[in-house]
């Protein structure tokens, strides 16, 4: 399997059923609509949603049930990022190269774009056209599921931790649980969403679900590196933050070899529990020695 033309295949997709659903919001504000809009499409892989799909399609779920939910998580991933980048967080100008969205629209509008993007995730989930295939209580799981994710059980609180943490010195079961929370949350989830779609048994949902905490450590561990060794669009601003004691890494705790043995470590945990799915399981398999071995 060709990963790389899997998952550009897999962003084509995504990107034209984000550009499909924005579309609707076309009669709203028109400076917060851009605001929205540029920040979606700024780039990035779409790793979240493809493990959406992955997923699902893993136990025979339909594309057209899945969609809705993989870019629910796009649009959430997204508003994360916009309110990440303000003055109030990281502060930061850019984002993969680019301009951030308060940099181009302002910190009002950009902060508002963050709040609607947020919003429109759990509209779009929540149509009749998008869950009429499924059971109702799949569907209360489903909204459960990713606003456990989001919210201060995950991404939000992760979030928080960094930010009671800045200037600190923290351990390696600090960094984690920040890793695991504000990064790990929404992969996790990525992937349980889909499974939980086309009802998985709870044995297979398990298996998906340690695979996906795998993943979703390894994830920003494999950040880490790659901004540790320069390799990143992130480098500058994020050695920037080391510079100034203000952001704990991976390496900067365990160093540069430890952190890269516990990647591979996370990855082989998510091939052992992607085993028994057999040749099915390609596409899951295949993303995680991706989000690896792009740190190796």
């Amino acid at each position: 399997m060709n990963v790389h033309a899997y998952l550009k295949e897999r962003q084509g997709l995504i990107d034209r059923t984000l550009n499909r659903y924005l579309g609707e919001c076309r009669q709203h504000p028109d400076k917060l609509f851009k605001a929205m809009q540029y920040s979606v499409f700024s780039g990035g892989k779409r790793i979240r949603p493809i493990l959406t799909l992955a997923a699902g399609e893993l136990f025979g779920a339909k594309q057209k049930t899945l969609l809705p939910f993989a870019c629910a998580l796009e649009l959430i991933h997204t508003y994360s990022l916009i309110h990440d980048d303000l003055p109030a967080l990281d502060n930061d100008d850019l984002r993969r190269g680019k301009p951030t969205s308060h940099k181009l629209f302002g910190e009002g509008i950009a902060l508002l774009a963050g709040d609607a993007l947020l919003t429109e995730a759990f509209d779009l989930i929540a149509r009749l056209k998008a869950v009429r295939a499924l059971k109702p209580e799949v569907v209360l799981d489903l909204i459960h599921e990713l606003a456990r994710a989001a919210g201060m059980d995950g991404m939000v609180g992760g979030q928080s931790i960094d930010l009671e943490v800045e200037d600190q010195v923290v351990n390696l079961a600090t960094v984690e649980n920040i890793h695991l929370r504000k990064t790990g949350a929404l992969i996790l989830v990525a992937a349980r969403l889909g499974a939980i779609i086309e009802r998985a048994t709870p044995k297979e949902l398990g298996k998906v679900s340690r695979y996906g905490e795998s993943l979703g450590l390894a994830f920003p561990i494999a950040d880490d590196i790659l901004d540790a060794e320069g390799n990143s669009s992130e480098a500058s601003k994020a050695e920037t933050r080391a510079a100034e004691g203000s952001r704990a890494t991976y390496p900067s705790i365990v160093g540069l070899a430890a952190a890269k043995a516990r990647a591979e470590e996370l990855l082989e945990r998510c091939l052992k529990e992607m085993k028994p799915f057999g040749k099915e399981a390609a596409p899951l398999r295949e993303i995680a020695r991706y989000v690896v071995e792009r740190a190796s």
